[in-house]
């Protein structure tokens, strides 16, 4: 850069910032006097990254912000049909439980479980797998499950998803009972670090 006459202004290693991610032996094997590597989250595209990727800071965001609703929920419940109740719960807590949600998918469940006991006005202590049927919801993996199925078959059948029809590959076919089905190679996995 100095044979073109170019120079790095100082303030843009200030301003600029790093997420180094990686285990902490990783993390360690980084020194670098240059670099400030302060630990902290970062918030991109609506979610937030910690070094370590535990995504302690994005569930314990997305569990205040569904926690704060489903109490104002259970307010306006005796004056709305179950129908009315169930679709208000569907968009204003599971559009946020189903954003990036196979990342952080465990402590999600609780809060699907405390907003149906909301919809449909049962106790805290009750067992919500027979809710859950009754309104019609899937569990939060099967959520998961069926969104990732989706996605892979839209990947497979149409041209709109070119970067992630790239990334898949299909098994030959076997002859055996069940070779009509259509079964996925696993890609090949590796780390440098």
């Amino acid at each position: 850069m100095t044979a073109s006459l170019l120079t790095l202004n100082s303030s843009v290693f200030s301003k600029t910032e790093l997420l180094l991610i990686g285990h902490k032996k990783q993390l360690a094997k980084i020194h670098n006097s240059s670099l400030n590597t302060t630990p902290h989250p970062f918030c991109n595209i609506g979610f937030i990254f910690d070094e370590h990727l535990t995504f302690s800071g994005q569930i314990s965001s997305l569990s205040k912000s569904c926690y704060y609703y489903i109490p104002q929920h259970r307010c306006i419940r005796p004056y709305l049909d179950s129908k009315t109740a169930s679709t208000i719960a569907t968009c204003v807590v599971h559009s946020k439980l189903d954003y990036c949600n196979s990342l952080y998918y465990n402590r999600l469940q609780q809060i699907q479980n405390s907003l149906a006991r909301a919809v449909m006005k049962h106790l805290n202590s009750c067992h919500t797998t027979s809710i859950l049927r009754s309104l019609h919801w899937r569990k939060v993996t099967e959520r998961i499950q069926y969104k990732l199925m989706s996605l892979t078959c839209k990947a497979l059948t149409t041209t709109q998803a070119s970067s992630l029809h790239e990334l898949i590959t299909v098994q030959p076919p076997r002859s055996t009972c069940s070779s009509s089905l259509v079964t996925l190679a696993r890609p090949p996995t590796s780390s440098s670090l």
